[in-house]
């Protein structure tokens, strides 16, 4: 193959490990999460949840870097089964408001094993995984070092 063309080889790109890496670990959590009846984008919009009590949407956008049409039905199925509340905030009509649930801080104590059996795959040593989270966080907050920041300022 032409060198010109070696940055397009598949082996040359950062991105697909991490994509791949991120599939696989994502694969690992669905049966523990199909025992919360919960799926990971719900179980992580729950982990702020469970932190925070009661948030903007707005704050879950940004928590999890996602879209706040990703979101929604999120919230909606999360709503439905009891585990949280929508309501439109008082001051600004456009802005929901989310508030945890008396079920939904109940589930808490149900998930606690979760991230221990995660953590017992030994992919990674502890310094291994301290290492990479931090440069995960380095390239989620655009190269900045501080990026273990990601909903701690965030009311």
């Amino acid at each position: 193959m032409d060198e010109k063309f070696d940055a397009l080889l598949l082996k040359n790109q950062l991105c697909f490990p991490i994509y791949a890496a991120a599939n696989k670990i994502i694969r690992r959590y669905q049966p523990l999460l199909k025992k919360l009846d919960l799926t990971y984008t719900q179980y992580i919009v729950m982990m702020v949840m469970w932190e925070k009590k009661q948030v903007n949407e707005k704050v879950l956008v940004k928590c999890l870097y996602l879209q706040a049409n990703t979101l929604a039905p999120l919230l909606k199925k999360l709503q439905q089964k009891g585990y949280v509340e929508i309501s439109k905030d008082e001051n600004d009509k456009r802005n929901l408001i989310i508030k945890l649930t008396q079920k939904g801080s109940e589930l808490k104590a149900k998930a606690v094993d979760v991230p221990k059996t995660l953590a017992q795959e030994n992919w990674l040593t502890l310094e291994e995984a301290i290492m990479f989270k931090k440069i995960l966080n380095k390239i989620l907050n655009d190269g900045k070092e501080d990026g273990d920041q990601m909903c701690n300022n965030i009311k």
